[in-house]
C-alpha cells in the first residue's frame, strides 16, 4: 500500500471531526468546523488524484466553495 492510499483516513478522520463543530450552536466551534471541512476537502483532492477519482475531486471543490461560504456567513463581523 503506498503512503497516498493512507490519506483517506486522516481524510476521514477530519471530514468527521468537521461535522462535529459544525454542528456546534457556538459561532467559533462552528467557524472551526467549516475551517476543517476545508482541510478534509485538500485531503480527499490529493487522494482523489493519487486514485484518478476525477468525481470526487469536483464534489470537493464543490463543497470547498460551499464551506467558504458557510464559514463567511458565521463570521460575526457580517
Amino acid at each position: 500500500m503506498q503512503i497516498l492510499d493512507l490519506i483517506q483516513w486522516p481524510a476521514m478522520a477530519v471530514t468527521v471531526a468537521a461535522s462535529w463543530y459544525v454542528a456546534s450552536t457556538a459561532k467559533a466551534r462552528r467557524n472551526v468546523g467549516f475551517w476543517l471541512f476545508i482541510v478534509s476537502n485538500v485531503l480527499w483532492v490529493v487522494w482523489g488524484v493519487h486514485a484518478r477519482a476525477y468525481a470526487l475531486i469536483a464534489l470537493q471543490v464543490c463543497l470547498a466553495i460551499m464551506n467558504v461560504r458557510g464559514a463567511r456567513k458565521n463570521d460575526p463581523a457580517r
